[in-house]
């Protein structure tokens, strides 16, 4: 071989450096194969890389949401007009008056009335930023797991919802609020917002503003507020209708835990010592001040259309309060006007305060309703609006008394019930109506007194309701099934939750206390063969053009034609023969009910022809004080009962109200057997003198027993069916406890008659006497029942 040197790109290897492993080989540092489920899961850097993606398209979204929501004007709830109402005919009715807003600086407010503000709503407001997503989340997570719906906004996103956007409820919104709070904040100083806050809030009684709330509430400006004044005007931020304890004294406990709650945050906060707040006493508002606008009628027709239109859901009470709503009622302004000439010509008139203190006490309401349609056509809510504030029309606080009784008759006929002794009950079954006879088939032990202690022996139903036998019907409540009565009332219309609504045999005489509207309503189905149509005070509801969605309302059958019809056909024999005859004076054929509350507190007509129903009732109340007071000696009479003066204001109302239209007779399909001639009518036993005086005028009792108003103890009178009717046996309410008396003062909720103020067996007048009707050794002749006799 030649000596040749070997190419310059090669030399030879180093024995000592380790060799180079192959590319297959181990040691190569080739990765492990991902198997079985690693293989569908992502790897870390999947994961950083998608995080990464993420933060970098939310942050853009952000910067880009930043730059582009800019800071609007002010929208128009910062500028709120009023609303306007019509007459069912289009005719001006009432215009609820320009927004009580007057913006005061900062400055203006003391700072204790901030701190309550911020108590109740933010207390971080100072420390936190425009928005805090942390209670945004938490507020989501609450509500979507049903702890409580929650807004989770700060002060910030409140004042831009208030001034600058509006309160739908919309993702749209919520994105644009975030993003003008963060600008806001970035723009403006807290106090600024604070300020802006405080002078666009709603508070109710139209007050937009803490000033207009000062005056509201308090009769003074914003900046002699106390304490504890300013924690009740930040406590009604969270709900400002329901939290005002002179219109809803009912949520007087709920606004006053909310109150504490503001207080006790001020000290948590340290912005209060425990010292001060434990002197802190709750601060009374004074009584609402109605607008001048709204006097005469005009102010209880507005109010009562706000409660429908908020109570319904067709808008929210911060919308409806923004104004600018064209509203068009279905009140009829003739049939308005006839309502209040009647009560006027009949009652007003006649009032005499300064020579008769208790006339001082007598107020009236009233309600109207088309019963083919549930309009309303005509309310009385009182004298004035602006000297009685409250709606006589729609308060719960009264007694309906006897005007209950049909609804225990209808329940009979409709559920086939059966007397003790398995009888049918129809008007022509004939019950015991002595008075205070026990009521049997139910553990509570009730012995109604009829009125004037009257004794009737074997009365048929029929007569029982001409005369308003109080023993028959609460024997009859009984034999059909307490519970089954009050399904009954409730589908003719009666709210469940009417105050004093249970189950028992007193329940038949009206203890009860359901408004006079609710009480048209319920008579409304029985004159529209049992359908029941929701009433309705609303026809149209406009804004800027655009018409506002009604709720529906389809007629529902309630109970059958029969069972409607033939109560109403046993309550036209109350007009024509009972205690409604007053009601004649209509000149139309009509149905009716008298009935006269505990104490004669209160005095119900609830009548109806085939096309109008109206109900009428007068009350006594203290003005000073608000408290029921009786009508004794109201109007120079002894007692005002149902057949009195309510009856003659509802007939003078319907012969107006219908002037120019043809008399309509009833249509009516009756239960089997109910068609036959009427009966005689029965005169009661006279019962021996007792020398008991009538009851006091102060309406305090005189030895007697309160009668049951429904369950107490540990039990109640039942509904189970024993297959006559009757209460199943041990079900009952127990004896004893206070739902199980007979009677008050020596009077049931059905006692007293007007006459002419003289008085004889136990306080009965004697010109109320039954005409044709004398005792005669213990039996009885006829005669028709004397007008207005009945409660």
């Amino acid at each position: 071989m030649s000596d040749q040197s070997p190419p310059p790109a090669w030399s030879p290897r180093d024995p000592d450096t380790p060799r180079r492993p192959p590319n297959n080989e181990k040691g190569r540092g080739k990765s492990r194969k991902r198997t079985g489920l690693r293989r569908l899961l992502p790897t870390w850097r999947m994961l950083l890389g998608a995080g990464l993606l993420c933060a970098l398209l939310l942050g853009s979204a952000l910067v880009a949401g930043y730059l582009l929501v800019d800071i609007p004007p002010a929208n128009a709830a910062a500028t709120a007009q009023s609303n306007v109402y019509l007459y069912a005919d289009g005719s001006p009715l009432a215009r609820d008056g320009e927004v009580n807003r007057q913006n005061v600086a900062l400055a203006q407010v003391p700072r204790t009335v901030q701190e309550a503000v911020l108590a109740a709503e933010d207390r971080d407001f100072h420390s936190e930023r425009a928005v805090d997503p942390k209670a945004m989340l938490r507020a989501a997570w609450n509500t979507v797991t049903g702890k409580g719906k929650q807004s989770g906004s700060t002060i910030t996103q409140q004042y831009v919802k208030n001034y600058y956007l509006g309160q739908e409820q919309t993702v749209r919104r919520k994105v644009n609020e975030f993003f003008i709070a963060v600008k806001l904040g970035r723009e403006k100083s807290k106090d600024y917002i604070l300020e802006g806050y405080l002078n666009t809030s709603y508070f109710g009684r139209n007050a937009y503003g803490v000033q207009a709330a000062a005056q509201a509430y308090y009769g003074k400006d914003a900046g002699r507020l106390t304490t504890a004044e300013g924690a009740y005007l930040a406590t009604l931020l969270n709900s400002p209708s329901a939290f005002d304890v002179v219109t809803h004294p009912q949520s007087r406990g709920r606004a006053l835990a909310r109150w504490n709650y503001v207080l006790d945050g001020m000290v948590k906060q340290k912005w209060m010592t425990p010292a001060e707040r434990a002197a802190a006493r709750f601060p009374e508002p004074q009584k609402a001040r109605p607008a001048s606008g709204l006097s005469g009628q005009r102010g209880y027709l507005v109010e009562a259309v706000k409660d429908y239109i908020t109570g319904h859901e067709i808008l929210d009470e911060t919308t409806l309060a923004e104004g600018g709503h064209r509203i068009t009622t279905t009140i009829d302004k003739r049939r308005q006007t006839a309502f209040v000439d009647a009560v006027n010509g009949t009652v007003t008139s006649n009032l005499a305060p300064q020579t008769r203190p208790a006339d001082r006490l007598v107020r009236a309401g009233g309600a109207s309703l088309d019963p083919a349609t549930g309009k309303v056509v005509a309310l009385y809510g009182g004298i004035d609006y602006t000297r009685q504030y409250v709606n006589n029309a729609t308060r719960h606080d009264y007694q309906v008394a006897s005007a209950f009784k049909p609804f225990v008759f209808a329940s009979a006929v409709e559920n086939g019930s059966r007397t003790q002794d398995g009888r049918p009950i129809t008007p022509d079954t004939l019950y015991n109506g002595d008075n205070e006879r026990p009521v049997t088939g139910s553990r509570i032990r009730y012995a109604p007194e009829n009125e004037g202690q009257n004794s009737y022996g074997d009365i048929s139903v029929r007569t029982a309701t001409d005369l308003s036998v109080n023993t028959v019907f609460a024997q009859m409540a009984v034999d059909v099934g307490t519970l089954k009565v009050k399904d009954t009332a409730i589908a003719l219309g009666i709210p469940a939750n009417t105050p004093n609504f249970d189950p028992g045999p007193a329940m038949a005489l009206g203890t009860m206390q359901a408004s006079v509207l609710d009480m048209a309503q319920a008579y409304a189905t029985l004159a529209d063969h049992g359908r029941h149509t929701p009433y309705t005070l609303v026809e149209k509801i406009t804004k800027g053009g655009d018409e506002i969605a009604l709720p529906k309302r389809e007629p529902r059958r309630a109970i059958s034609r029969e069972a409607a019809d033939t109560t109403t056909s046993m309550l036209v024999s109350v007009v024509d023969n009972g205690t409604g005859t007053a009601a004649l004076a209509a000149g139309r054929p009509a149905a009716g009910k008298t009935g006269t509350g505990e104490l004669d507190r209160s005095a119900w007509f609830a009548g109806y022809t085939p096309d109008l129903v109206t109900v009428v009732a007068m009350m006594g109340q203290d003005p000073d004080t608000g408290t029921l007071q009786s009508l004794y000696g109201a109007l120079g009479e002894a007692r005002i009962s149902g057949g009195g003066y309510p009856a003659r204001i509802w007939a003078a109302y319907t012969k107006a109200a219908l002037e120019g239209s043809d008399p309509l007779d009833f249509d009516l399909e009756l239960q089997p057997g109910a068609d036959r001639p009427f009966p005689p009518q029965l005169r009661p036993d006279r019962p021996p003198r007792t020398g008991r005086p009538p009851a006091p005028p102060d309406g305090t009792t005189t030895g007697g027993r309160t009668p049951p108003t429904g369950d107490t103890g540990t039990g109640r009178d039942t509904d189970t069916d024993t297959g006559t009717g009757t209460d199943e046996p041990g079900e009952g309410q127990p004896d004893g406890g206070p739902a199980n008396g007979g009677r008050s003062d020596g009077r049931g909720p059905d006692e007293g008659r007007t006459g002419d103020g003289t008085t004889d067996d136990g306080g009965r007048p004697e010109e109320d006497r039954p005409v044709g009707g004398r005792t005669q050794g213990g039996t009885t002749t006829g005669g028709p029942a004397q007008p207005g006799a009945d409660q």
